[in-house]
């Protein structure tokens, strides 16, 4: 039961590393392509604008301050915010399952 815990733990935090993975990628092209001024009527940009814009008006409504000079850095924050969560979250259940697997390895041994 243990092991099995231990693989659980560990997966979601593969899952979870890989989903924020390519979530920061999205938000990179996103920003990329915010510089070259695409069609908004192309579907690829309207799924990158769904997907990234909702947290990024987060940013910007509760920190106004990341508007400055005509640049846009929400996407900064919101990549800052992304590998702190990979570090901290992810790194912590990446842990935790290795130290379940390791227990329960003792245990039989």
């Amino acid at each position: 039961m243990d092991v099995l815990l231990s693989q659980f733990t560990y997966g979601v935090a593969a899952v979870l590393d890989q989903l924020l993975t390519l979530y920061l990628w999205i938000i990179i092209i996103a920003a990329l392509l915010t510089w070259v001024n695409p069609d908004p009527r192309n579907p690829i940009v309207r799924f990158l604008y769904a997907v990234t814009e909702p947290a990024l008006a987060q940013i910007r409504r509760r920190l106004p301050f990341v508007y400055a000079g005509g640049i846009d850095l929400s996407p900064i924050v919101l990549i800052a915010g992304i590998l702190f969560v990979r570090i901290v979250l992810v790194g912590s259940l990446y842990r935790l399952g290795a130290r379940m697997a390791l227990a329960s390895w003792l245990h039989v041994v």
